[in-house]
């Protein structure tokens, strides 16, 4: 498979999104696009890097668990943004990425998704993709962020998410669930536009301008989900999402608001049989 063409990425983006990019960088193969985002110099206040790699030998998910990245089976990328100052309600940045993601492909023609929280893009009740968001340190009183989206373009027969994964019976790719998939720069230039744009909408005003959009393409709500809490497991229903980006769960209990925790079970919503 050939190396992404730069020029090709640079050619939906907007006069906006291209005087606002520091560099974009290009990898056949790396260990992890996020890890190298965030060993590099943060971009200036305003302005945003982009690395995007056909192969990563390291790459991650939540809770340091790995994520498959079989060569030329996908597209991964990370997107480092600096904020002025401390921004409102990080917590919830990942959630607003995952609605630019979905604005994203609906772009290029790809409907049906859905988002599991707080990570997941979620075709046919199978992983499409998923983020990973970090947070750079720094001392200059800003915020750096580096946002890492992994999404299955091209899966080989068969592939193991192991306990990534529990959640859905498979992983699944836009060969799958489309007629054909744009081109990768095309993607990958149309991904790179939307991020930017949700980057500037969350830094002024917060997860709340996503909360609509979140719930219409939200696959856990009404399912039964069990979830792992760092001290217990919850079993309840999915009741959408709080404005801090936490994931709401109505038990026997009460309502449980989840700050951080891994769904390990989601049954089918009601009346879905």
């Amino acid at each position: 498979m050939s190396k992404l063409d730069v020029a090709g990425i640079q050619q939906p983006l907007t006069e906006l999104a291209t005087s606002r990019l520091e560099k974009l960088e290009v990898f056949s193969s790396i260990a992890s696009t996020n890890t190298y985002l965030m060993s590099q110099q943060p971009p200036e206040v305003g302005r945003y890097r982009v690395a995007i790699a056909d192969h990563q030998t390291s790459g991650r998910g939540r809770h340091f668990r790995r994520w498959m990245s079989a060569a030329g089976a996908g597209l991964y990328m990370s997107f480092s943004y600096t904020f002025a100052g401390v921004t409102r309600e990080l917590a919830g940045l990942t959630l607003a990425i995952g609605v630019g993601v979905i604005h994203a492909l609906q772009q290029l023609g790809i409907d049906g998704l859905t988002l599991k929280w707080p990570n997941d893009i979620v075709a046919l009740d199978g992983k499409l993709g998923g983020i990973l968001t970090e947070v750079q340190s720094g001392s200059s009183g800003n915020s750096t962020v580096v946002t890492g989206v992994g999404l299955n373009l091209d899966l080989p027969e068969r592939i193991d998410f192991g306990a990534e994964s529990d959640w859905a019976h498979r992983a699944v790719d836009l060969k799958s669930i489309s007629d054909g998939p744009p081109a990768r720069e095309l993607i990958a230039g149309t991904m790179v536009e939307q991020l930017y744009l949700t980057f500037l909408r969350f830094e002024e005003y917060g997860l709340t301008e996503f909360m609509d959009d979140w719930r219409r393409h939200d696959w856990l709500l009404g399912r039964e989900i069990t979830v792992d809490l760092p001290d217990k497991q919850i079993t309840g229903i999915a009741a959408g999402v709080g404005r801090n980006g936490s994931l709401l769960v109505d038990t026997s209990a009460g309502q449980v608001e989840v700050i951080s925790g891994s769904i390990v079970m989601a049954g089918p919503r009601d009346g879905d049989g």
